[in-house]
């Protein structure tokens, strides 16, 4: 099927949250395009349906661009421009407007009120639908070249290439593919004259074999501090132990900032857990010599300190070497010593991570030095546009990843829109 010279044909590649924003905001701000959305499998938005355990955080309650752009590892300082243009509140009004209101909860998260991602999936595909968006599932851009004298041609492949014909061309191109961990998937984009840089995993879980806490599956603390020993790595935050090793926000945060350093030491390290962060050396000692003074009769193991659960306190005196009966006025200096080393610096001999396949998040993608992050539009190939992971830009946990593909998805529609105004 040929570009019409009346009416412009567009392609968006993938179909998960960037490129339907993308599709979307090209086909409302120009009408007169034809957007055609290609979808290699058979599903559309799989992230945004099993993101936040099937609620989707859509994006995340700051106030400023100041505010978000300090929580994107990778792509922090680029972004600024791009939140000014469309940020949080755009993000609200957005989905207010089709009806999604969306709430805040006390960490800063934002969920739509229903706490469903099939509502977000919904809203999205009800809009594409009214903007007369074409969807192919099950198709495949085999081939994608630029023309002499613009716009593109793809080569299809799939069940929904024989609606179009395997020959598609477009006057206007979105990449949004996501991030991918295999570097050779890449290699396309690389043809056409960008550079990558390497990708490999973030947010992602550690796995600790032989965890003094494994029979505390389940156990959680609200803020704790991990450390990796030796490394200039560290977050606080909620911290979740599970059969293979430690997660929560706090694991997950700390292996985004330190994605690229964690995949240089293969996953192997120490992490120093510390379960009273606001609590220094210098300040844990006194307390607990003035409670000991306070509380001699109590039993140290059954009387947990610090609003930590009873099991892990349990735990952390067996690791101390304290005996279920003593009592704190009995407490050996050696004993006391021990746990209060283990208190602020638990250490867990990390081999390994866990990464969840629906919702891996990758550290690499499109140099954004190749990229206008005004218009997403590639400095290298004109009218060829990005939006999503599959640029170098990832967000920490919380609904960071989400608005950077709302956000550029959004720029780069606009955009295409405006460039097939003519």
């Amino acid at each position: 099927m040929k570009t019409d010279a009346t009416q412009p044909l567009v392609a968006v590649l993938g179909g998960g949250a960037a490129g339907f924003f993308g599709a979307i905001s090209c086909a409302e701000a120009n009408p007169r395009v034809q957007v055609v959305l290609v979808e290699k499998t058979g599903k559309l938005l799989s992230k945004v349906r099993v993101s936040g355990g099937g609620r989707c955080n859509v994006t995340h309650a700051c106030d400023t661009p100041s505010q978000l752009v300090a929580h994107y590892p990778r792509g922090s300082k680029h972004l600024k421009a791009a939140f000014q243009q469309f940020g949080v509140a755009e993000t609200i009004a957005w989905f207010a407007r089709r009806g999604v209101p969306l709430k805040t909860e006390a960490d800063g998260r934002m969920f739509p009120t229903t706490d469903s991602s099939e509502t977000i999936a919904r809203a999205l595909e009800d809009a594409a639908r009214q903007a007369g968006v074409r969807i192919l599932l099950n198709t495949s851009a085999d081939e994608v070249q630029p023309e002499p004298t613009g716009g593109f041609i793809l080569k299809l492949s799939g069940s929904g290439a024989a609606a179009l014909g395997s020959t598609l061309h477009a006057s206007g191109l979105l990449v949004a593919t996501g991030g991918n961990p295999k570097s050779a998937n890449y290699d396309w984009l690389r043809a056409l004259g960008h550079t990558i840089a390497e990708p490999v995993p973030s947010l992602f879980t550690f796995n600790v074999p032989d965890s003094p806490l494994s029979e505390l599956m389940g156990v959680s603390v609200p803020h704790a501090r991990v450390v990796l020993a030796g490394e200039k790595l560290q977050y606080e935050g909620p911290l979740l132990v599970t059969h293979w090793g430690v997660s929560g926000p706090a694991v997950l945060k700390l292996s985004a900032w330190g994605a690229r350093r964690l995949n240089e030491l293969g996953y192997v390290g120490t992490a120093l857990i510390n379960w009273t962060p606001s609590f220094t050396e210098e300040t844990l000692r006194p307390w607990l010599q003035q409670f000991r003074q306070e509380n001699g009769k109590k039993t140290v193991a059954s009387n947990p300190q610090f609003g930590l659960p009873q099991r892990l306190w349990r735990n952390l005196t067996e690791q101390a070497g304290i005996a279920p009966e003593m009592r704190w006025s009995d407490l050996p200096a050696k004993s006391q010593n021990r746990l209060l080393e283990l208190l602020l610096r638990s250490p867990l001999a990390v081999r390994g991570k866990t990464t969840y396949k629906e919702e891996f998040v990758t550290c690499g993608g499109i140099s954004l030095a190749e990229v206008d992050l005004k218009t997403m539009q590639s400095r290298r190939v004109p009218g060829l546009y990005f939006a999503g992971e599959v640029l170098d830009i990832d967000g920490i946990t919380g609904g960071f990843n989400f608005q950077a593909a709302w956000t550029t998805g959004f720029l780069a529609g606009r955009a295409l829109a405006a460039s097939n105004e003519r």
